[in-house]
Protein backbone atom coordinates (compact mmCIF):
# COMPACT_ATOMS: atom_id res chain seq x y z
CA UNK A 1 0.00 0.00 0.00
CA UNK A 2 1.40 3.43 -1.03
CA UNK A 3 1.59 6.74 1.35
CA UNK A 4 -1.26 8.92 0.31
CA UNK A 5 -0.19 12.49 -0.39
CA UNK A 6 -2.12 15.47 0.05
CA UNK A 7 -2.70 17.83 -2.94
CA UNK A 8 -4.88 20.95 -3.36
CA UNK A 9 -6.65 21.79 -6.20
CA UNK A 10 -8.99 24.53 -7.91
CA UNK A 11 -11.67 22.43 -9.76
CA UNK A 12 -14.59 25.05 -11.61
CA UNK A 13 -13.12 27.95 -9.17
CA UNK A 14 -13.52 25.77 -6.10
CA UNK A 15 -10.45 25.23 -3.87
CA UNK A 16 -10.46 21.31 -2.85
CA UNK A 17 -7.86 19.59 -0.53
CA UNK A 18 -7.72 15.75 -1.03
CA UNK A 19 -5.80 12.89 0.36
CA UNK A 20 -5.32 10.47 -2.50
CA UNK A 21 -2.42 7.86 -3.55
CA UNK A 22 0.37 8.74 -5.50
CA UNK A 23 -0.61 6.65 -8.45
CA UNK A 24 -4.44 7.83 -8.92
CA UNK A 25 -4.97 9.38 -12.27
CA UNK A 26 -6.87 13.36 -12.27
CA UNK A 27 -9.61 11.56 -14.05
CA UNK A 28 -10.50 9.18 -11.27
CA UNK A 29 -10.03 12.26 -9.04
CA UNK A 30 -12.68 14.06 -10.87
CA UNK A 31 -14.97 11.45 -11.18
CA UNK A 32 -15.19 9.45 -8.21
CA UNK A 33 -14.30 11.92 -5.40
CA UNK A 34 -15.28 14.49 -6.20
CA UNK A 35 -19.12 13.70 -8.44
CA UNK A 36 -17.87 15.52 -11.61
CA UNK A 37 -19.32 13.08 -13.82
CA UNK A 38 -19.41 15.01 -17.31
CA UNK A 39 -15.88 14.12 -17.58
CA UNK A 40 -16.08 10.67 -19.43
CA UNK A 41 -13.77 7.89 -19.76
CA UNK A 42 -13.58 6.28 -22.75
CA UNK A 43 -10.31 4.53 -23.49
CA UNK A 44 -7.91 5.18 -20.85
CA UNK A 45 -4.95 5.53 -22.86
CA UNK A 46 -5.80 8.91 -23.93
CA UNK A 47 -6.84 8.46 -27.21
CA UNK A 48 -10.04 9.28 -27.52
CA UNK A 49 -10.44 12.18 -25.56
CA UNK A 50 -13.64 11.78 -23.54
CA UNK A 51 -11.63 13.00 -20.69
CA UNK A 52 -10.86 16.21 -21.72
CA UNK A 53 -10.78 19.02 -18.89
CA UNK A 54 -8.40 22.69 -19.07
CA UNK A 55 -5.26 21.79 -16.63
CA UNK A 56 -4.12 25.59 -16.35
CA UNK A 57 -5.99 26.80 -19.40
CA UNK A 58 -4.62 23.56 -21.52
CA UNK A 59 -6.68 20.67 -22.71
CA UNK A 60 -5.09 17.50 -21.71
CA UNK A 61 -6.69 14.10 -21.18
CA UNK A 62 -7.19 13.30 -17.66
CA UNK A 63 -6.93 10.09 -17.68
CA UNK A 64 -2.85 10.92 -18.47
CA UNK A 65 -2.14 12.82 -15.74
CA UNK A 66 -1.84 11.84 -12.11
CA UNK A 67 -3.41 14.10 -9.75
CA UNK A 68 -0.15 14.27 -7.74
CA UNK A 69 1.97 16.34 -10.56
CA UNK A 70 -0.92 18.81 -10.79
CA UNK A 71 -1.05 20.14 -7.27
CA UNK A 72 -1.51 23.45 -6.89
CA UNK A 73 -3.93 24.00 -10.43
CA UNK A 74 -6.86 24.82 -11.84
CA UNK A 75 -8.66 22.66 -13.79
CA UNK A 76 -12.22 23.41 -15.56
CA UNK A 77 -14.52 20.73 -16.51
CA UNK A 78 -17.69 20.77 -18.56
CA UNK A 79 -19.82 21.35 -15.15
CA UNK A 80 -17.48 24.25 -14.85
CA UNK A 81 -18.88 25.89 -18.38
CA UNK A 82 -22.19 26.61 -17.15
CA UNK A 83 -22.40 30.40 -15.00
CA UNK A 84 -25.36 31.15 -12.40
CA UNK A 85 -27.55 28.29 -14.59
CA UNK A 86 -26.34 29.83 -17.97
CA UNK A 87 -24.82 27.62 -20.34
CA UNK A 88 -21.69 28.67 -22.12
CA UNK A 89 -22.13 30.08 -25.48
CA UNK A 90 -20.83 26.87 -26.78
CA UNK A 91 -23.23 24.43 -24.82
CA UNK A 92 -25.60 26.39 -26.86
CA UNK A 93 -24.31 25.91 -30.22
CA UNK A 94 -23.84 22.25 -29.53
CA UNK A 95 -27.41 22.32 -29.04
CA UNK A 96 -28.49 24.67 -31.59
CA UNK A 97 -26.34 23.07 -34.17
CA UNK A 98 -27.24 19.40 -33.07
CA UNK A 99 -23.75 18.49 -32.20
CA UNK A 100 -24.53 16.24 -29.79
CA UNK A 101 -26.10 12.74 -29.91
CA UNK A 102 -25.00 10.48 -27.59
CA UNK A 103 -23.57 13.51 -25.48
CA UNK A 104 -20.40 10.64 -24.56
CA UNK A 105 -18.11 12.69 -26.43
CA UNK A 106 -19.49 16.25 -25.74
CA UNK A 107 -17.78 16.86 -22.79
CA UNK A 108 -13.98 16.33 -23.73
CA UNK A 109 -14.83 18.15 -27.43
CA UNK A 110 -16.50 21.11 -25.52
CA UNK A 111 -13.49 21.00 -23.53
CA UNK A 112 -11.14 21.00 -26.71
CA UNK A 113 -13.15 23.80 -28.17
CA UNK A 114 -12.98 26.12 -24.94
CA UNK A 115 -9.09 25.92 -24.66
CA UNK A 116 -9.25 26.47 -28.10
CA UNK A 117 -11.32 29.91 -28.34
CA UNK A 118 -9.78 30.38 -25.00
CA UNK A 119 -6.37 31.10 -26.85
CA UNK A 120 -7.38 32.29 -30.77
CA UNK A 121 -11.03 33.50 -30.35
CA UNK A 122 -11.44 33.38 -34.00
CA UNK A 123 -9.97 30.22 -35.48
CA UNK A 124 -10.61 29.04 -38.90
CA UNK A 125 -11.75 26.06 -40.34
CA UNK A 126 -8.40 24.32 -40.07
CA UNK A 127 -7.56 25.81 -36.61
CA UNK A 128 -11.09 24.01 -34.95
CA UNK A 129 -9.95 20.67 -36.74
CA UNK A 130 -6.35 20.61 -35.22
CA UNK A 131 -8.36 21.36 -31.63
CA UNK A 132 -10.99 18.49 -32.26
CA UNK A 133 -8.61 16.22 -33.54
CA UNK A 134 -7.81 14.41 -30.29
CA UNK A 135 -11.57 13.78 -29.94
CA UNK A 136 -13.03 10.94 -31.59
CA UNK A 137 -16.95 10.88 -32.17
CA UNK A 138 -18.77 7.66 -33.28
CA UNK A 139 -22.17 9.41 -33.64
CA UNK A 140 -22.91 12.05 -35.78
CA UNK A 141 -19.42 12.69 -37.24
CA UNK A 142 -17.76 16.45 -37.38
CA UNK A 143 -19.83 19.01 -39.50
CA UNK A 144 -22.42 19.68 -36.61
CA UNK A 145 -20.05 20.35 -34.11
CA UNK A 146 -17.33 22.26 -36.36
CA UNK A 147 -20.12 24.66 -37.37
CA UNK A 148 -21.22 25.22 -33.23
CA UNK A 149 -17.78 26.46 -32.95
CA UNK A 150 -17.21 28.07 -35.88
CA UNK A 151 -20.77 29.91 -34.52
CA UNK A 152 -19.07 30.89 -31.57
CA UNK A 153 -16.23 32.02 -33.12
CA UNK A 154 -18.43 34.22 -35.35
CA UNK A 155 -16.91 32.78 -38.86
CA UNK A 156 -20.03 31.71 -39.93
CA UNK A 157 -23.68 32.27 -39.68
CA UNK A 158 -26.18 29.73 -38.35
CA UNK A 159 -28.05 28.07 -41.30
CA UNK A 160 -31.51 28.25 -40.92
Amino acid sequence: MSKKIEVTLTVNKEEVTLEIDPEERLLDTLRERLKLTGVKEGCGVGECGACTVLLDGEAVNSCMVLTGQVDGSRILTVEGLEVDGKLDPLQQAFIDYQAVQCGFCTPGMLMSAKALLNKNPHPDREDIKTAIEGNLCRCTGYEQIIQAIESVAGTTEKEE
